[in-house]
């Protein structure tokens, strides 16, 4: 799906705005990646938290819902309960592709100097939390869009180790670029996800192997693509299922 950048950028100048930007971290909301998204989906402020069914929609457009869910998807269960049989849903639910990290110290207000993370996210990690609604993934009326955001994160020196970065709690995160949409609007579309490269009958190492994750995500993966009749277990090596890509 194409990304309309213009549009991005509008969004986020009106979420973070440069004044706000020049004045700090201080001014900025604890949900900035929510509101640029939100803004960025439905430039019309009209649309936006809308009462349905004793619930609040982030976005709905007359026609559809639209939520963003920028972590704990299990919050989402009830919703999806009451607004799945009336309207379309997307959920938005944006990855970090790449991140810069930013330190605060509570006691004196400085922020450290950024630091670019060695790790590089794709779209495979977005299953932990998909994994959260997996009753859901099969209705009709769900729709994902699974965005790959460039990032500035800003966490607080609150945690439990010496330098107190482990256990941390995370502040903020700002978006800077969205290199990546990836659409899913029926089951079938997770289909995009499915390496060609695999075998005909593959483990999940293999799986694990081709996508370049951990081998217990791509076991999370593979449970959801069964779940949804993507791929069928066809067998055994050891302890491990072998699957083959249900072409039906």
């Amino acid at each position: 799906m194409s990304i309309d950048q213009a549009r991005f950028d509008r969004a986020r100048e009106k979420i973070i705005g440069r004044n706000r930007m020049r004045q700090g971290i201080g001014t900025l909301s604890e949900k900035t990646m929510h509101a640029v998204l939100k803004n960025y989906y439905a430039p019309d402020e009209d649309m936006h938290e809308i009462p349905i069914e004793n619930y609040v929609a982030d976005i709905y457009t007359g026609t559809e819902i639209i939520e963003v869910q920028t972590r704990a998807m299990n919050r989402m269960r009830k919703k999806l309960d009451a607004f799945l049989p009336l309207y379309p849903v997307t959920i938005v639910y944006p990855i970090p592709r790449e991140k810069w990290l930013y330190w605060i110290d509570e006691e004196t207000g400085e922020v450290s100097k950024k630091r670019k993370s060695p790790k590089k996210g794709n779209v495979y990690e977005s299953f932990v939390e998909l994994y959260k609604i997996r009753p859901y993934l099969s209705h009709p009326n769900l729709r994902l869009r699974l965005d790959l955001i460039d990032m500035e994160e800003y966490r607080l020196l609150n945690g439990w180790s010496h330098d107190r970065k482990k256990g941390s709690e995370r502040y903020d995160r700002i978006p800077t670029a969205f290199a990546e949409e990836i659409c899913i609007d029926c089951v079938r579309d997770y289909m995009q996800l499915i390496p060609f490269e695999l075998p005909e009958q593959f483990t999940v190492k293999d799986f694990a192997k081709q996508t370049k994750i951990p081998a217990r995500l791509a076991g999370t993966i593979l449970l959801i693509f069964y779940d949804l009749k993507l791929v069928n277990r066809v067998g055994k090596s050891g302890n491990s299922y072998i699957y083959e890509v249900n072409e039906e």
